[in-house]
This record gives C-alpha cells, structure tokens and sequence, in this order.
C-alpha cells in the first residue's frame, strides 16, 4: 500500500501472453478490445470472458508499475474504482448515499465539545465543556460527547477517529469533495484533542467527566458545567493503559496517512504522537491503570489486538519493519474462536473494542501470508445468509442487541473493503458486495416497517433518539418535553434489540435509541463504499444543508418569558405572580442577570394632583429576585416600570435552575384604575407549575438578559406629544377633543388605528417603540407618513389626526 512494489509482493505477474482453451491469445502488444472482438461467445460465457479480459488488463497495470517503480498508492488509490467495474453491482442505488453520508457527518458536528467556531452548522449548540482539563492544569477542551450523554470517553472516541480515517485511506478519492473537506475537518477537530490530552510520551488523558455522574443527569451540554465538575483521568508510567493508548496511536497512525499529502507537518506531528504513544502501550503492556471507564467501556478483548492494529497502521506508514514485526507478534495473543481453536475469533466483527478485524486486512496486504485472508474470510462468511449469524425475517443480520445495526455497518464496511481488494477470492466478491448494500440498505427502509433508522433521513426516521442535547430538556427530564426539539440528523439508532424486525421510537428505550460516536463511523465508511460501487447513481448532497432544515425560529417553542396571574386585586392596586423562565435550546444558555419589567400607567390620577410618589410597591413570596424602581419610562403617557433582576444564574437543567418565582404589589390612590397598564393586560388568575406548561405566558411583561438585550415580549410605544387633557389616547385629535375612549384591536393608547370618525383605519403594531416622529405634533393631510424612514415605522395617519 506504500513505496514501490516488490518482487514478492507480485510473485506470479507473468510475461507472457494470457491463452485461454478456445480463445484467441492476448499477445502483449495486443489490446483487451481487439481480442474480445475475436471471440464469438455466447452471452452466457461473456461474464466470464469480462472478467479474463479485465484481468489481464490489472495484470498489466500492475506490471507496468512494477517495472517502473510506480508507488504503490497510486495504484491501490484508483484500483477500487476498476475492480468495481469488473464487478459491477446494481445498475442503481437504492437510495441518495450522498445525502445519507452528509447528515451522518452532521450528527459528529453535534457531538462536537469545546469553543465551536462562528460558523458551526448545528446552530442549536454552543460552546461547552470549556473548563475541561482545569482540574489538572490543561487544555482539555475540543474532542466529541460519545453517545446522547456528555463524557468523552477515550477508548470509543479514538476507534472512531481511526474508522472515519480508515474510510477516508478506502474511499475517500471516490467521495464529493464537499464530503471529503467535513470528514478531514471532523477528524483534524478530534485528533488536535488527542494532542492535547498527551502532554508527555508516557501521558496520556484517557476520558473528561465522570460516567456515573454524568448520565444521572439530563440537560444539554451547554449547561452540564453549571451541574456538575468534569474531572480528567489520565494513564501513564505508573498506571497504564496500553488498550487505550495503542487505539490512540492507531488514530494518529492513520491520521498520518490520510493528511500525509494534504498537510505535511500535520502528518508528522500525528506521526510522532502516534510511535509515542505506541511505545507506551507496548512497554508497559497492561491495563491496570485504565479504571474510571469500567462498566462503560471495559476492554474485554484486551490490549493485542489494539497493538496488532497500531504497528500494522505505522507500518504502512513507515514501513519500519520493527513495526510489522510488532504485528505480527500481538496476533498470538488474539482471541480465539474457541478454547482449543487454531482460528482467531471469527464471530463478531470490528468494534471499538476488537481491532483485530481490522489488522488482519492490513497484514493480509502487507505480508500476502494466506492466514490472514483465510481468517478475514472465515469473518466475512460468517455474516453471510447461512454462515451462521442470526438473520431476522426482513434480513437484518443480527449480531447483539446493543446497537445491532451498528454491527451489520461494521460488517458492512468490512465487507466493502475486503471486496475490492485484490486478495478477495473471486467467488465472494458480489457476496460480499451484496451483503453490503442489504445491510446499509435495511438500515435505510429495507426493512419490514419500511422505515429509516437514520434520524432525519428517509420515511418515517426516528424523531426521539437517546441524546440528551437533541432533546432540548430544561427540566432535567427525559420524558419532558414530549418530542425532541432538534432533528439529530444522520444520527444511526441501535436498531432491534432481536432478531425480529420490531423497533419503538422511544427516547427512554436506549438500547433501541442510543446513538454513538461509533455507530455512525462504520456506518459512514460503508455508505462511502457503496457510493463507491454506483457511479453516478448514488445520488447527490443537499443544496442548503443544513441551514435550510432547522425548524423555523416562528415554529420553536418560547426560550425566555415570564409567566404572570393577578394573584389578588383591590379597587386601587393588585399583586402580581411571576415565573421568570429559561428554556433555552437554541442553543441551551446560562444567563446571569435576567430580568424583567413591568409597565403600567398612573395617567388617571395626574389630574387628580397625584404622582409616582403617591404609589406603595412591596415584595412577597420569590427565588432570589430584587425589585427596583419605580422608573420613569414616557413622561407623555405617564407610564412607569418596575424592574425585578435575578442575580443568580438561570439555565435549563430543573426546575430550581431553569425558573425563578417573583410576587411583588402595586398600591395606588383612589382611582388608580390597572385596566390601562400595559402589563396588566391579558393576565389571568391562574396558572400551573407542570414542566411543560406555558399558562400565563405574556408578552407584555418583556424579559431581558444580563446586557439588556430584550429576549422576549415586548414594551408600550413611546408617546411624546401631549394634547387636549393631557391624556394622549386612541382618540387624541388635534384640538384636544377626543371621541369617547374608543380603541381598535385592544392595542392601547398609542396604536393609532382609530380615525376621526371612529373607524379603525389601519394598524402600526409592527413600529418600533423606539420610533420617533419628526412630524409629531403636526396635523397630518391624507395619509402623511409619521415616522416615515425612522425604524420600522411607516404607517399613515388619518386626517386631522396628530402625528404620534
């Protein structure tokens, strides 16, 4: 796969021509199409004829470059590309790969941990995790969450990484470059947190937060450092971790690879992380001090197999023999298919925690020794209808119940591989190709529920995924709110927990619902496969995706408000019930400092000799709430606002976090009438306190966060000119007469939607409150512009009405 062909890596290339029984001979000056034209076959022998032909022609690719010491790669690069032309699949895809392919790389952009760019594409997460490493002096941040919970756990996240490379070095020429740039990019992101975590050659940071605590805890990730600490564990001299260690190694072997010609010093910094981190794994070879990960990701299989694979990958990259030597030596320690079986285990496939799968192709291909093949074989066979797995009725190939389809994908990306090499008999390379594509297939809708697994994608998809931050809680409850609030898009659910086809789409069920990190790897790297097999048939990427996907801002469920109810009134005051609430999932955001402010109007009494002065407020029952003013707001209309600020943070992660209640009073003088106060408007007297629950909910009482940006609700338009009583209303005309305290639409006293003769003529609701009229004051003519060109507010006036 690397540096020029050797002699015994091409053993049988012949130079001499190619003669067949009854055929006409291939002389080497002789072209493939010239001797086909000789043959006079019937239809039934052109098959087999296509393929001689074909092969003879490989046979000559492989002899040119042998001779002229062509690199390996180059070949292999496109060799994939000719053996699947010389076995051909369906004349079509079943489905849009592409499309699947680019939301699957979506849902690693929702996983992502640390400082997200500006431009992130999931516009419903934020920064998180962003004091990782605190604890021990370190930058911890970046890397990805690993399932629908909030730990990166280091043993998953590097065979991910290594699979997403894996799939590139495959098949990544073959993919829309637009594909290509996102997976180079998703693996740059995760293996710059690897270089992070090993900060010595024998260090190495193996998982950020704790898994018990974690997972007793459902909220966003935004908000997961306001709820718990995250500590760092670490495996080193003294504690080692050659499981974990040797993945990672395997990661930046890979890594050093795939960026060896897009970004040399790249490549040799992942290059020098991954021999050290290897000569850690092997030195110590134990896994005493891999602890905080039991019960979550124990290597069951031990460390071999993660070395075989790191030395095999490194050789590749190298080809330091000590490397291939290193290999070789980890496959006696292999897991056997039985205790006194000479084969290796053959019966489950590539995981994130069996690496051997995966390191007995590479040493199949590096050192042509039939042991290797046979075993590869011996696995693929074995997920093959009749080769001993378990099949379902509508043809899943069903291996565990914990995210079986992520099982058949790895089968299926294996498959894949292993079909276009050239070390693949002959006999199985459409069995395998076909296992393939009904694999990914039934993952896609080829199923008996004619349904998706793929959340976003195709009929009927999963819409309740296990995943914390897709659901968008803020009541640290898995059931509330009912649906998800995002769509986790090309997320891989785990599919039947048995071999019969049934699924629920249930968030509570998270052996059927759980999505991961790894599920999707393996998954991706067959779908880049299939793409592969079906040029110009696979189907394309989504123009505006994912921008033009998210569920429109209008269609959201409220973030930030204050739920309100009169909780008592007299004839010259009343008291008021708040619930200030964060529900934010837009992404999920601590605040500091909201607050709100409520509005109402003393203009009733200004004729009576009365002022602010004359008003009492008091405080009743709260959660750490302040109450300030009263304050001046429009001296025209005499309207003035409390203010209640909430010092403590508020964020979605429960009931005590994500609201805050607030009672306070208004008492005024005899005829301080509430019906005119801007606030009071529409409130109710009762409300609920259930997680769900949007009673009360009111707009007048306008919320802000800490800086003063308004976050919802909204306040009463400023009034300036002061007619007739003083009192300027609806029916303000410009001699100081007014109509009788008519209104259109409830709107309130500065709406101006009521002409003169009592009609309502048209609606300025959409001005800005922050509008001012050069012409206020001057009697309009027709339908004179006020605040023309100012804000938003272009609305005309009726005759004889004052510009407002």
């Amino acid at each position: 796969r690397k540096g020029p062909l050797s002699k015994r890596s091409l053993p049988h290339i012949s130079r001499q021509p190619l003669s067949l029984p009854g055929f006409t001979a291939l002389s080497q000056e002789g072209s493939c199409c010239q001797a086909k034209e000789s043959l006079s076959l019937s239809s039934t022998f052109r098959p087999t004829v296509h393929f001689y032909l074909l092969s003879e022609s490989l046979l000559r690719v492989i002899s040119f470059l042998h001779l002229n010491m062509i690199p390996q790669r180059l070949f292999f690069r496109f060799f994939p590309i000719m053996m699947a032309s010389l076995f051909p699949m369906a004349t079509g895809a079943a489905y849009n790969y592409a499309e699947v392919m680019q939301k699957a790389l979506f849902f690693y952009r929702a996983q992502e941990s640390g400082t997200l760019p500006s431009d992130h594409p999931v516009i419903w997460r934020g920064d998180s995790g962003i004091s990782d490493g605190k604890d021990v002096n370190l930058d911890l941040t970046g890397g990805m969450y690993d399932a629908g919970d909030h730990v990166k756990f280091g043993l998953p996240l590097a065979s991910t990484v290594s699979v997403l490379a894996w799939a590139v070095y495959e098949f990544g020429d073959a993919l829309p470059a637009e594909l290509l740039n996102e997976i180079l990019d998703i693996i740059k992101w995760n293996i710059d947190y690897f270089v992070k975590a090993h900060p010595a050659p024998n260090v190495f940071y193996y998982q950020v937060g704790n898994g018990n605590a974690d997972h007793a805890f459902w909220g966003s990730a935004e908000v997961l450092e306001e709820v718990m600490t995250r500590p760092s564990y670490k495996v080193d001299a003294g504690n080692p971790g050659s499981t974990v260690a040797a993945g990672t190694a395997l990661s930046f072997a890979l890594a050093s690879i795939i960026f060896e010609t897009r970004d040399p010093p790249y490549a040799q910094t992942c290059l020098n992380h991954a021999e050290e981190l290897f000569d850690f794994a092997y030195n110590t070879k134990s896994d005493a001090g891999y602890r905080e990960a039991t019960g979550f990701y124990n290597s069951f299989s031990g460390f071999w197999d993660e070395i075989s694979a790191a030395a095999a990958w490194l050789y590749v990259k190298t080809e330091d023999p000590i490397y291939l030597t290193k290999a070789i030596e980890g496959t006696s320690y292999w897991g056997k298919a039985c205790r006194n079986c000479p084969e290796w285990d053959y019966k489950w496939t590539h995981s994130w925690d069996d690496k051997h799968y995966m390191a007995q192709i590479v040493l199949a291909r590096k050192t042509l020794n039939p042991v290797y093949k046979e075993s590869v074989e011996r696995n693929l066979n074995y997920w093959l209808p009749g080769g001993g797995i378990t099949y379902s009725s509508g043809g899943q190939a069903h291996l565990d119940q914990w995210g079986s389809l992520r099982y058949s994908s790895n089968a299926a990306f294996l498959a894949l591989i292993w079909a276009n090499d050239g070390l693949c008999s002959q006999s199985q390379v459409k069995k395998y190709k076909d296992f393939a594509e009904s694999q990914i297939n039934y993952a896609l809708g080829d199923n008996p529920r004619s349904s998706s697994y793929v959340v976003g994608f195709g009929n009927n998809p999963p819409k309740n995924p296990h995943h914390r931050t897709a659901h968008g809680a803020w009541f640290n409850d898995i059931k509330s709110p009912v649906d998800n609030q995002h769509v986790l898009f090309g997320a891989l659910v785990g599919g039947p927990k048995s071999a019969d086809d049934s699924y629920v789409d249930d968030r509570t069920d998270y052996v059927m619902n759980e999505v991961a990190c790894d599920y999707n790897a393996g998954f991706f790297g067959a779908l880049a496969g299939l793409y592969l097999e079906f040029p110009g048939s696979a189907g394309s990427i989504l123009a505006n995706f994912p921008s033009n996907y998210f569920v429109p801002e209008q269609n959201r469920d409220p973030e930030y408000f204050v739920r309100a109810i009169v909780g008592s009134s007299s004839g010259t005051g009343y008291s008021i019930v708040t619930q200030t609430s964060n529900r934010s999932a837009w992404p999920a955001k601590v605040l500091s400092g909201m607050h709100f402010r409520f509005f109402f109007s003393i203009a009733e009494v200004i004729g009576q000799g009365k002022s602010i002065g004359d008003f009492s407020f008091s405080t009743g029952t709260n959660e750490g709430g302040t109450l300030n003013g009263p304050f001046l707001y429009d001296a025209g209309s005499h309207t003035y606002y409390l203010e209640v600020s909430f010092a403590t943070a508020i964020y979605p992660a429960g009931r005590t976090e994500c609201e805050r209640r607030f009672e306070f009073s208004i008492n005024g003088p005899a005829g301080f009438d509430p019906s005119n106060d801007w606030s009071y408007t529409g409130l109710g007297s009762g409300f609920t306190y259930e997680p769900v629950d949007y009673s009360g909910l009111t707009s007048n009482i306008p919320v802000y966060d800490g800086s003063g940006v308004l976050l919802h609700g909204s306040e009463p338009l400023v009034c300036s000119a002061i007619c007739g009583n003083g009192v300027l209303d609806s029916c303000e005309l410009c001699d100081g007469s007014e109509l009788g305290g008519m209104t259109c639409s409830g709107l309130g006293y500065a709406d101006g939607t009521l002409s003169c003769d009592g009609s309502c003529q048209f609606d300025v609701s959409g001005c800005s409150s922050a509008c001012v009229d050069p012409n206020k004051g001057v009697p309009c003519t027709g339908t004179t512009n006020c605040c023309s060109g100012v804000g938003n507010c272009s609305k005309g006036k009726p005759a004889n009405r004052a510009c407002q």
